[in-house]
């Protein structure tokens, strides 16, 4: 398995410090929801910019981005995944129907099926020239097998381990560029070995084998073929053993116990570990380096590894590592993999002064930090400079630590924002912090502030601003009572040259005017009300009188005593408006109040009220019409009393 899909690339030199990383992800990092299951495995196929991930009883062909794009179905328990050198025929091991199968990665189609005799379960596979190895079984009726392509049909040969009884289905490597060595982990017990075989013959030989703690997680073979990098046991670090005797070459230290590996095609190698205290899980180191360029944190989760799910793109630029469990799997893609993680603060003063000089600090961190006198930019963002304004760069101290002074000429929120470019061995960072810096409160006044106005006046508003830096505009609004009108700019514009500004308002409603001043840098944005009330419009006549007259100096309308007197009131219509009518009756010299009701007004405004008759002559009597705010039903006009309609009854 983990065949290189690309030749191997020539690695540059690189240099490493003891300092230890902060696990943080780099800008460019990715993490995609997945819709699969625990992974059993993954491949890479260059060519197609395609992973093929192998997980319960389907292979999920994804692209670069963690997208699926199709899933390969019906292949029970499939197991691993091998691409052929030439990247045209994907292998995978179905143990639950005893076969290895191979699809055309171009097409996606099934093009061969190899059965390898009923029960044998194969889990395991590797490719060298014209054979499919694989490993199959359970436990110590585990065993090696080969499926021979250069014959016709192709021949299928079982219990060919040698003298080595494994105890679990062997893990199996081999690479192209080291043809005739085939390597097998026997990773299910502590005693088992890493056995190397020739198979130059055909028939495998046990060349060299050794016991390196076992209970191996995952392999992966260095790009000349010629050593094998192991994860696990719980050493704390991933291994890397010379095939041609099984001497340890390399560790590559871990803060937790190893659970997968990955060698790119230059030589780096990235490992996850279990991370118990979630501080990094995700180590990539240049070949033979003792610490790692960088550390990734990319899973909060306890237990988030499961089979092979760390892998290199095919040109060994992007590291794709697959964490979490069924069905809250993550596709995370390791942009800048090799270079060390930086990452940059900036911590401003909450507040300050306009016009007065400020303090910004901050520190840049790296497992290899950059050397004093490295420059970051400086950006100002604020209302005189809303795209930004460079400060140009400031350099770095021996430690990281950065800060400088500047004297803000803005109010309001001011951002500063500085910027690590990055370099060969760093990934760029950023970070920014704002500032509330001070602006003076400007003068803002506007008339008819609770006055009361008859209903439908047209009433002038007339804001005042005092004195400001630059902006001289004033908005006013009005917001009439009532949700079924909405709040309307009347008018936006400069004050004049005495410092106002006005708009007209029909006084149908009561109306909350405001007016707004916005700011400037130097004078912050202040926004004024002013509450006019408008009275409801009321008309009331009586009818079915036989005549009029006066009575005094007072206008009366005469109905006869058995003549019912009918009161129609036109008042201005609001949803769920009621009128309220007072009655009063003239005796002894004085209006006594009979009867005050409320009555609904229709959609038209218009009410008609039968008032009766008394049956007797010499009865005088008043009606009016009241709108009450806010008993007559709403609060949208100010409480308004319409005029008195005096009537007189005789014979």
């Amino acid at each position: 398995m983990r065949t290189r899909t690309l030749p191997a690339a020539v690695a540059t030199a690189a240099l490493f410090s003891s300092v230890a990383l902060a696990a943080v992800p780099a800008a460019a990092d990715t993490s995609t929801p997945i819709g699969v299951d625990s992974v059993i495995d993954t491949v890479v196929d260059g060519a197609h910019q395609h992973l093929y991930i192998s997980s319960g009883n389907v292979i999920s062909v994804a692209d670069y981005t963690g997208k699926v794009v199709t899933t390969l179905t019906g292949l029970s328990g499939v197991s691993d995944l091998q691409l052929s050198p030439d990247g045209s025929t994907l292998y995978a091991a179905v143990p639950g129907a005893d076969k290895i199968v191979a699809f055309d990665t171009a097409t996606l189609t099934q093009t061969a099926e190899y059965p390898t005799g009923d029960r044998t379960a194969p889990r395991r596979i590797a490719l060298t020239e014209g054979r499919i190895w694989f490993g199959y079984g359970d436990q110590w009726e585990s065993g090696l097998g080969k499926v021979d392509l250069t014959t016709d049909p192709a021949a299928v040969t079982l219990d060919l381990a040698g003298d080595h009884d494994f105890a679990s289905t062997p893990m199996l490597y081999a690479d192209p560029a080291n043809p005739d060595t085939l390597v097998a982990l026997d990773g299910g017990i502590s005693s088992g070995p890493i056995v190397v075989y020739d198979v130059s013959s055909g028939t495998p030989a046990i060349r060299v084998t050794a016991n390196e703690g076992g209970f191996y997680r995952d392999g992966a073979l260095t790009p000349d073929g010629q050593s094998i990098v192991v994860a696990g046991p719980g050493n704390r670090a991933v291994t890397e053993y010379r095939l041609s005797d099984l001497q340890e070459v390399h560790e590559y230290p871990v803060k937790d116990e190893p659970e997968t590996v990955s060698v790119a095609p230059d030589g780096t190698v990235a490992a996850t570990a279990l991370d118990t205290e979630n501080t990094g899980d995700t180590y990539v180191f240049p070949g033979g380096a003792d610490t790692p360029a960088s550390v990734r944190n990319l899973s909060n989760e306890w237990m988030p590894w499961s089979g092979h799910s760390t892998t290199w793109s095919a040109d060994g630029t992007q590291l794709f590592v697959l964490t979490g469990r069924s069905g809250s799997a993550q596709f995370n893609v390791v942009a800048e993999p090799r270079k060390y993680v930086t990452k940059l603060t900036a911590d401003a003063p909450a507040t300050a002064t306009r016009a007065k000089t400020l303090t910004v600090k901050g520190t840049l961190a790296a497992g290899l930090m950059p050397p004093a006198g490295t420059p970051v930019s400086v950006v100002r963002t604020d209302m005189l400079s809303p795209s930004g304004k460079s400060l140009g760069t400031k350099a770095l101290g021996a430690n990281g630590a950065f800060s400088f002074t500047d004297v803000p000429p803005a109010g309001g929120t001011v951002r500063y924002t500085v910027t690590y470019a990055g370099d060969a061995a760093h990934t760029p960072a950023s970070a920014s912090d704002t500032v509330a810096v001070s602006r003076a409160t400007p003068a803002l006044t506007l008339t008819n502030n609770g006055k009361v106005y008859d209903y439908g006046k047209n009433v002038a508003f007339t804001a005042h601003l005092g004195t400001t830096y630059s902006n001289r505009t004033v908005e006013i609004w009005a917001d009439p009572y009532g949700a079924d009108k909405p709040k309307k700019l009347l008018k936006t514009g400069k004050v004049d040259s005495h410092g106002n500004l006005s708009a007209t308002v029909n006084m149908s409603r009561d109306t909350a005017v405001t007016a707004v001043f916005k700011g400037d840098s130097q004078y912050g944005a202040r926004t004024v009300k002013s509450t006019a009330y408008a009275h409801a419009k009321i008309a009331s006549s009586l009818s079915k009188y036989y005549r009029t007259g006066t009575i005094g100096s007072t206008r009366y309308y005469y109905f006869h005593k058995k003549t019912d007197a009918v009161v129609t009131t036109t008042m201005t219509y609001y949803k769920g408006r009621k009128e309220r009518l007072d009655l009063q009756v003239y005796s002894n010299g004085k209006w006594y109040t009979t009867d005050s009701e409320y009555f609904a007004l229709g959609t038209s405004g218009k009410c008609i009220v039968n008032l009766g008759h008394p049956g007797t002559s010499g009865v005088r009597a008043r009606v009016r019409a009241a709108y009450i705010d806010p008993s007559s039903g709403d609060n949208v006009n100010t409480t308004t009393y319409g005029a008195w309609s005096y009537f007189y009854f005789t014979n």
